[in-house]
């Protein structure tokens, strides 16, 4: 065995080996593992591939794998044994290019020199002086020379003659195959004659055991010898350990002590203490839990209670704040795992009483009698009932609110309707069954009446409605003021609770009592005054009272719970009702400012709806034709009657609901036409029926004058009494002038001023009132022009020839009409848009239209005299006697027409008109001296025709008013060549 010591090799060691360094590359100094022969002289029965691959301590430590690998491409390239070295290894795959084409230098690598490692060889070069100086003094431990390598090689290769099988981890002699590989039965088989032979074999095989057995035991026993040095330091460091422990356990136990005593005078009251004060906050969270769940057992029943007095806003409040306990402080009680789903259920059910309740508020307060003084009807109740359907974001309150007012405006008609027939003794209901019909037997004053209480009931509902929305529209504007204003106060609790949490004391956190920490005492303590703020603040919620300590049957202590964060604040709408805005409002500012909106348009509906049921009722009345048959007056009460409505209703709701003035700018309209048609037939009626006299002028006429110049165009009220103790004059006076007319153009004037006092009372008219108006004097002046200058009156009305007088009155009618188109023109600018002006050009047509007439008769009456002078002037002769007879006839004719138009036409147009026949008169006599060739010689002849003119001259300026005209009859001569 000794001899095996010193020849077996020096196995290589693991990796905790402090022989070999890890960076030893095990390729360069060890050589390749030889298998052993087998020691054995047969086969092992067992499985033999399971022997082959089996893991052995030997080999495997130093099996090859791919990380073993060195090989890289040049040396692939350079194989040595390869006969002939493949030259187109590259060009063949890659192309001829590759070879040939050289490598450009990057640009962006430098060219690295020497100097490039200068800095870095003096940096370096101290540090390699220091390490040779310790390598020299302290040589490495892990060095070994070439004989320890030598003996490692050697006890290698002794090793490896063991088998792998006894190197196994898993070597057991009871497992058969084991056994029977280590010691085949082979061996032991005396059988057949060849037990010499078995014994030598059993022999071989007890030697090659020991064999094996010497090998180890020579390798564990050179083990030992290298490592026999820390043996025996292990073997003095443990009686040193030991001592050391002993000291330090003798510490341990006197420090024990002394804590204990430590812990028995300073601590142990203390923590007492402590654990006193958790206990007794633990109870008191006992205690408050169980209150607390008393308080919310009563819960439904408290809903109950309220929901009998329609105190929605408190039962709602009560079950979220139950809500919110349930789920953050008595969460996972199993008593109450129901009460959530029912308080659910419970809510539902409020929803729907509340939408009820709203219906049947909304009923009650549209359909009270209209006599009641009250506007709003219980006030608090519609507080409450707005507020618990905003809370529960219910808003369709607003469409129930403006079914029931369509309903009730339905109502109000019928009632009215109603009321109003059995008024009327003359309607027996038993035959006339339908309401319709019923109303339609009214006469206009019945009727009249009938819609003006239908207004005035109108007026009062709208006003009881916008009382309503006000209220209404108030309880929504005070929630959206308040929501803005909570998230403003948000932020200051969240900084002091901040502030707060970081002044907790921390430093017992970690002393634990029957598993909860000591600190929670302190922090109870700390929160405490936290629950008190946030219960008061709890308590003053809606329909809330004060509960004491002592009750736990109060459902309103269920705001005990610290938890709450319910914040309220009150405010006080138009109506001085308080209400309670808490921050558990679900609605958004967007959805707020919506609702508000739909409020204020709701009571535009509210107009609306009272208008279109207005309208329908006069569609009704207008289906016979009623309204239509109106005379002005009665239509002109209506129309002001409905103009007041529309303006009342404008004035209450803001804003002009246009399908009542639409209906009443259509029947103005039929109005209008009926109302021109009328009158232009009145005035054909007139005059086909004027004699064209003179006519007298009743003191009415003379007051409807006077009053249009005191610049009042309207028709005077009649004067019981004075007016018929007054005369007829004969002669219009209009500022100072007389105007001789006839009848029909005293009627015309009063037609004229029936036109602009229908404006006055029907502005939405006044466009169609200035056309028919234009109408209407245009047909006045054409059909005077046909019945006088086309002598129309001759078969018409029977005269037997159209006079001078006949044309001279006309003239002076139209010259009336003409005096007045200015005041109609300025009657009418004042009433139209300016957009409007340019009807107005139709005065400016009529105006022409009756000055082109005026002036064609009085170019007829001059072409009168003028046939007259011709026939009379043919025949005259210059012969005695003096004056002739033919100048006599002139003067006669000429007295007649100043006879005949001078009472009727002013004095300065009398003077032009027979300044004009005088032109004439001198034209026909200056052709007839011509045709006697009688010249202004101071003949006889010529002192005949100076005297006869003479003659007519002294004649006509002897008539009225024509005294100072100038006749200049020296024109009759013709001037001397």
């Amino acid at each position: 065995m000794a001899s095996s010591h010193s020849s077996s090799p020096v196995p290589q060691g693991s990796s905790s080996d402090v022989f070999f360094k890890k960076e030893v590359d095990p390729a360069k100094h060890i050589r390749p593992v030889q298998s052993l022969p087998d020691v054995c002289p047969k086969e092992p029965t067992g499985d033999s591939n399971s022997l082959c691959v089996a893991p052995s301590l030997v080999t495997d430590e130093h099996r090859w794998t791919i990380y073993h690998s060195k090989v890289n491409l040049p040396a692939a390239l350079n194989d040595p044994r390869l006969a002939k070295r493949e030259s187109d290894f590259f060009t063949k795959t890659w192309g001829l290019d590759f070879v040939d084409t050289e490598v450009i230098p990057s640009f962006y690598l430098p060219q690295i020199s020497k100097e490039h490692f200068t800095v870095y060889q003096q940096e370096i070069s101290q540090r390699e002086k220091i390490h040779e100086r310790c390598k020299k003094i302290c040589p490495p431990k892990d060095t070994f020379d070439r004989t320890l390598l030598h003996t490692h090689d050697k006890s290698r290769t002794d090793l490896e003659q063991v088998p792998k099988i006894f190197m196994k981890p898993d070597f057991a002699l009871d497992d058969s195959l084991t056994f029977n590989s280590v010691l085949p039965w082979s061996h032991f088989n005396t059988a057949g004659g060849k037990g010499n032979r078995d014994a030598a074999s059993s022999k071989l095989l007890q030697e090659k055991l020991s064999h094996y057995l010497d090998i180890v035991e020579v390798n564990i026993a050179h083990q030992i010898s290298l490592r026999s040095e820390a043996f025996f330091h292990a073997m003095t460091s443990q009686h040193e350990l030991q001592d050391y422990l002993k000291k330090t356990s003798q510490a341990v136990k006197m420090l024990r002590d002394k804590i204990a005593q430590i812990d028995k005078v300073m601590c142990e009251g203390s923590l007492h203490i402590l654990r006193l004060a958790l206990t007794r906050n633990n109870c008191v969270k006992v205690y408050n839990k169980l209150k607390l769940m008393a308080t919310v057992h009563q819960t439904q029943p408290t809903v109950q209670v309220l929901l009998s007095t329609s105190e929605f806003v408190g039962a709602l409040d009560l079950i979220a704040t139950t809500q919110e306990v349930l789920q953050q402080e008595l969460q996972g009680i199993h008593s109450f795992r129901h009460l959530g789903s029912q308080l659910c259920e419970l809510e539902k059910l409020i929803d729907k009483m509340m939408i009820a309740e709203f219906s049947t508020y909304s009923h009650s307060d549209l359909n009270r009698p209209l006599e009641d003084d009250c506007q709003i009807l219980e006030e608090e109740r519609l507080v409450s009932l707005v507020f618990g359907l905003l809370k529960q974001r219910k808003l369709n309150f607003l469409e129930i609110y403006s079914e029931e007012m369509i309903i009730t405006a339905k109502n109000i008609i019928k009632q009215c309707v109603i009321n109003k027939v059995s008024q009327i003794e003359d309607i027996d209901t038993d035959v006339v069954l339908k309401l319709a019909d019923q109303m339609r037997m009214l006469n206009f004053l019945q009727w009249f009446d009938l819609l003006k209480d239908i207004f005035s009931k109108f007026t009062i509902f709208l006003q009881r409605v916008k009382a309503t929305l006000n209220i209404i529209h108030s309880v929504v504007l005070s929630v959206l003021d308040k929501n803005q204003r909570t998230r403003e106060l948000e932020e200051i609790p969240q900084q002091k609770n901040a502030a707060k949490d970081n002044s907790l004391d921390t430093e017992v956190a970690y002393l634990i009592h029957e598993g909860m920490f000591i600190s929670d005492a302190f922090s109870e303590s700390e929160l405490t005054p936290i629950a008190i703020d946030t219960t008061s603040q709890r308590n003053a919620s809606p329909n809330s009272e004060p509960c004491s300590s002592d009750s736990v049957s109060e459902p309103e202590c269920a705001t005990d719970s610290s938890s709450s964060k319910e914040q309220t604040s009150s405010s006080v709408t138009p109506g001085a009702v308080d209400i309670m805005v808490n921050e558990d409002m679900k609605l958004t500012d967007l959805e707020l400012g919506k609702l508000a909106n739909n409020v204020q348009e709701l009571l535009y509906s509210a107009s609306d709806i009272c208008h279109d049921r207005a309208v329908k009722f006069l569609m009704s009345r207008a289906k016979d034709g009623f309204l239509e048959k109106l005379n002005s007056t009665e239509f002109i009460t209506l129309s002001r009657l409905m103009e007041t409505f529309i303006l009342e209703t404008e004035q209450i709701c803001g804003r002009k609901s246009m399908s009542l003035l639409g209906a009443l700018q259509s029947q103005a309209n039929k109005f209008v036409n009926r109302f021109h048609e009328e009158r232009k037939t009145k005035l054909s009626l007139l005059l086909d029926n004027e004699r064209w006299k003179q006519a007298d002028v009743p003191a009415e006429f003379q007051d409807l004058v006077d009053s249009i110049a005191d610049g009042k165009i309207a028709l005077p009220e009649k004067k019981s009494g004075a007016t018929e103790e007054r005369k007829p004059a004969e002669v219009l006076i209009v500022e100072g002038q007389q105007y001789a007319v006839v009848g029909t153009v005293l009627l015309l004037i009063r037609i004229i001023l029936e036109y602009c006092q229908c404006v006055d009372n029907i502005p939405s008219v006044t466009t169609d009132m200035l056309t028919r108006l234009s109408d209407l004097l245009k047909y006045f002046n054409s059909r005077s022009c046909q019945l006088v200058l086309g002598a129309g009156a001759l078969q018409v009305v029977g005269l037997k020839t159209i006079t001078t007088k006949n044309l001279a009155l006309s003239s002076r009618c139209l010259q009336l009409i003409v005096h007045y188109i200015p005041v109609i023109r300025a009657h009418f600018e004042a009433r139209l848009q300016p957009k409007q002006y340019s009807m107005l050009r139709h005065f400016d047509h009529i105006t022409k239209d009756y000055h082109d007439h005026i002036a064609e008769i009085s170019a007829k009456l001059v072409a009168i005299m003028d046939s007259l002078f011709d026939k009379l002037l043919s025949k005259y002769e210059v012969k005695a006697p003096v004056p002739s007879a033919c100048f006599r006839n002139i003067c006669k004719q000429m007295a007649k027409m100043h006879e005949a138009i001078f009472d009727l036409l002013p004095e300065e147009q009398t003077q032009m008109l027979f300044l004009r026949i005088n032109a004439s008169y001198k034209l026909h006599l200056k052709k007839q001296l011509s045709h006697l060739n009688v010249i202004n010689d101071g003949g006889p002849q010529n002192g005949l025709v100076t005297a006869d003119v003479a003659f007519y001259t002294g004649n006509l300026q002897a008539l009225k008013g024509l005294k100072d005209l100038d006749l200049n009859m020296a024109e009759i001569w013709e001037q001397k060549r």
